[in-house]
């Protein structure tokens, strides 16, 4: 059985990761996830129906939308705007999702059914930031605490 610890580690060796409810908020989850996959080598398309830009990343509308497709996608949305996602990313042949749990909770327990059912890898719980190195203290500490109470769920 593949651990969320191995997902993680194959989720954050692709190039080319989507971070879905990214805001303009100084204090955004998925601000800081989108800055911290940019810093070690990826390449962050944002996603938020909104607004085109946010401190001059270019923003799309939905999955369809980013030029050649990505190798996951990382929702930092409410699990209502985490299911719309998931259909936006089986259709557009999405291999992998991760689903942000932490102070926020962005699981959709019916969005997990319909990755596994598509075939498509999915985290359920935790932030990439637990995984990606370097790891800060605060994340080591998150990563402890999901893996103590099982938080994270993974396939």
């Amino acid at each position: 059985m593949t651990t969320a610890a191995e997902l993680a580690r194959e989720f954050l060796a692709q190039k080319r990761i989507a971070v879905a409810g990214v805001s303009r908020s100084t204090d955004s989850t998925a601000k800081g996830i989108v800055e911290k996959l940019e810093a070690t080598g990826h390449t962050v398309f944002a996603i938020n129906p909104n607004v085109s830009e946010i401190d001059g990343r270019p923003c799309y509308p939905d999955v369809a939308s980013i030029p050649g497709g990505v190798d996951g996608v990382v929702l930092v949305t409410r699990p209502d705007v985490t299911a719309e996602i998931v259909k936006q990313c089986i259709v557009a042949g999405v291999p992998r999702v991760w689903m942000h749990r932490s102070i926020g909770n962005s699981v959709s327990e019916a969005a997990v059914a319909d990755c596994r059912s598509h075939g498509i890898q999915v985290i359920a719980g935790g932030c990439p930031m637990m995984y990606q190195e370097p790891v800060d203290f605060g994340h080591v500490c998150l990563r402890w605490w999901c893996g103590m109470t099982g938080k994270i769920q993974a396939n």
